[in-house]
This record gives C-alpha cells, structure tokens and sequence, in this order.
C-alpha cells in the first residue's frame, strides 16, 4: 500500500501525436497515419513497456468515427489490443484540434454533438480495458482558439481575437459537456485538461506592450481552465471537480517575446527575461490546488537528454516546494512532422527513419539514458511487471527525491 498513492501507475508518462484538424490548404490531416503510430501500434506501445511508461495519451480521432450522430470507432481497436497486450493506460483525448466536417463551433449543435461523442467514446473504451479510466475531451483550448480563431492555420479558419475569445468559450462549453457526459456513463473517470503553460515578455524597446505580455501571461494562460474549473462564466457549469487534473505543457518556445500580428517570437535560451518553469508551475497550483502533470514535454534533436534533465529539475524543485505534481508526460513517444514544414522534428523517444514505404523506429539512445538515470533517482520501475495498475505510484518516494537533491530553481532551462 502507498503511503503517498499517486494517480497514476507510472510517474513517466508518454503520448504520440494524433492531430487531426483540417490545415490551411483545407485538406484533412492525419498524424496517426503521418507518424505510422497505426501500423506500428504494438511496436510503439511495446517500447512504453520496455521503458517503464504504463500511462500513455492516446486519441480517439472524431471526424473519423462520427458519422453524423452513429459511430464507428473500430479504427482504434488496433490501439486497444495493444493497450491490453503491453498494459499500458490510456488517457483518451477525445478532440486534438480535428472535428467533423459538417460541424462549426460556434453553433450550439457543436456542443451537443460533441457530449454525445464523448459518451460513446466512454461506452467504447472502457469495457474493453481494467480502469482507471482518464481522458482529456478537448486538447489545448488555449492554442487551438488561437490556432483556429485568430492566426487561421486550422478550421475553422478565424482571424481576429475577438473571433479567439469566442472560440476558446464555445470550446470551453463542449469540454464542460464532455465531462458530464463521460461520467454519465463512468462517474469515477477521471479528467486531464491539457493546455500550454506560457510566459509573454514586451519587446526591450516597445513597453507600450508590456499591459498586453501581462494579459497574455496571467490571463489569457489561464481563461480556459478558469472556465472549466468555474472561477470564470459559471454559467457554463465549470467546476474544480470537472477541472479535475491540470496538465501544462512545457516547451523552449512557451517563452516569448509579444508581437501584434500573428505568433510570438521564441525567447533564445540565454534571454534573461526567462522565467524557471517551477515558478510558472507555482501559478498553475496556486491558482487551482488541483492535481497537475506536465502533460507533454520534449527537447529537440541533441538537446533531448538535456531539456529532461532541466524539466526533472523543475520539477522536483516544484515538488519539494509542496505542488502535487503526479507525473511527467514525455511526448511524443515517436517522432512528429513540423506540421508548416513537414521536417521531423527530432523530438521523440524514437526518431523515425524513412525506409522505402515505412518509417523505422530508431531509439534515441541519450534521452532514454536520462529517463532511465531518474527513474532509478525516484525509486521507479524501469520496466513493467505482470500487472503495473495493482499499485499507484508511491508519491513519497518522488517527494523524498525532491527533499534529497534540493533542487533550485534556474531560469536558465531552455
């Protein structure tokens, strides 16, 4: 029995990338397929195995298995076998950016289609797998509001803030919806509402703009969980426990610099205006007292082993400071395409190699060092057993880690 039981079987968590929206050139994109995560589903899951990751996010891709109100969710069933096969736990993300064609978000009709999605996607999954169950209804309200409604690189093709502003609500809304309908079916499933976790800075010579980076950091970072936990529009049925766990992405590039038009500039790793990520951390938790996991974090080529260093000190300094933090999600498990470029970003557990018609899953042998050197540190498995969901993860082992090495804050992580 845990002295400290965590949510979770495993404190390292993974995902592969399952984006689904429809792109600028308004052709339907799939990266499950992009990726071949579809036809090489039980080697990738194989590897969480091997590597000690029973906690993995999954997506269930709507436009594919909504057929106007009937379902067909057999497309991931190939997913479910190999779930069961290498026990490992799904958190379903039920909308990654995609919807159906025949649907606009901003019309009531997105709301109720979409809770009655989410309800079939909980018939579907859950007798089909031991629990617990999680799952994230709809991925990074914040960035697909500003995605689809500001910058139009995603339908619904938007580009003003005040079309943002009423994306992010009417999503907010459906999110909210989903949950309820969800728990109808499994009222002990449990929720991770992921969305980036962002500093905005004024450019040195433009403090004109300094009230708009504040906005951008303490309030637009913030709005969407405000909804769904209640603190804003409770009208719209937010509640902490519909909140439920917090998951805050981290990259290099959630640092920026403001601009007027279009996406903010990156901040360059020794830009002295960076912020620690367990100060970032620190207003997550300060704000919600909610369970939280970083829900999606990874370096680039190289820097890999040595961004999971960086995070893991972040992390452990945030914990020893007294933040219930379950988990660490490194994603994506298999490498993903830049989606403006097509490049491979190089930022995965594996890299994927082009082979004639298939893309061949190569371990990035640094970054699993590092992975491996801190789950020894908190006392983890570095593989499965028979049955990783008998027992949660023992949080003390994580706490007593944290109080060990008395890891400090350090702005200079990216």
């Amino acid at each position: 029995m845990a002295q400290r039981p965590g949510i979770f079987p495993t404190f390292f968590i993974s995902g592969f990338e399952c984006s689904t929206f429809l792109w600028k050139d308004r052709k339907r994109r799939n990266l499950v397929a992009e990726t071949q995560h579809d036809r090489f589903v039980q080697q990738d899951y194989a590897l969480l195995h091997k590597l000690g990751i029973a906690v993995c996010r999954e997506g269930i891709p709507w436009p594919f298995v909504d057929k106007g109100g009937t379902y067909d969710f057999s497309c991931i069933d190939p997913m479910l076998e190999a779930m069961r096969q290498h026990k490992i736990l799904p958190i379903w993300d039920l909308c990654h950016y995609g919807y159906p064609d025949d649907l606009d978000p901003f019309s009531p009709e997105f709301t109720h289609r979409f809770a009655a999605y989410c309800k079939a996607a909980a018939e579907y999954v859950t007798p089909k797998l031991p629990g617990p169950y999680f799952f994230t209804p709809i991925n990074e309200i914040t960035f697909f509001s500003f995605c689809g409604g500001e910058w139009g690189w995603v339908a619904p093709y938007k580009k003003t803030k005040e079309d943002r502003f009423k994306l992010r609500i009417d999503l907010c809304q459906a999110a909210i919806a989903g949950v309820k309908a969800i728990r109808e079916v499994v009222p002990e499933a449990r929720m991770v509402h992921i969305d980036p976790l962002v500093q905005v800075v004024a450019p040195k010579d433009r403090p004109d703009l300094e009230a708009a980076a504040w906005h951008e950091t303490y309030v637009d970072t913030f709005l969407a969980w405000d909804i769904i936990a209640g603190k804003e529009h409770p009208e719209l049925g937010g509640s902490p426990e519909i909140l439920d766990i917090v998951g805050a992405n981290n990259y290099s590039f959630g640092q920026m610099e403001y601009r007027e038009q279009g996406p903010h500039q990156a901040l360059p790793p020794d830009d002295d205006r960076i912020k620690p990520l367990c100060d970032l951390l620190h207003l997550v938790w300060e704000r919600y007292q909610r369970p939280m996991i970083i829900g999606e974090t990874s370096g680039l080529k190289d820097g890999r082993e040595e961004w999971l260093r960086d995070i893991m000190d972040e992390s452990l300094a945030a914990v020893d400071a007294g933040i219930d933090l379950h988990g660490v999600c490194l994603f994506p498990a298999v490498d993903m395409p830049d989606w403006h470029t097509g490049e491979w970003l190089h930022n995965g557990i594996c890299d994927l190699v082009p082979e004639g018609e298939i893309l061949r899953r190569v371990e990035f042998e640094p970054y699993i060092a590092e992975l491996r050197r801190w789950q020894k540190e908190l006392n983890r498995v570095t593989a499965l057993d028979e049955n990783p969901f008998n027992d949660p993860v023992e949080l003390q082992d994580v706490i007593d880690a944290a109080k060990r090495l008395k890891k400090q804050p350090d702005k200079n992580w990216s």
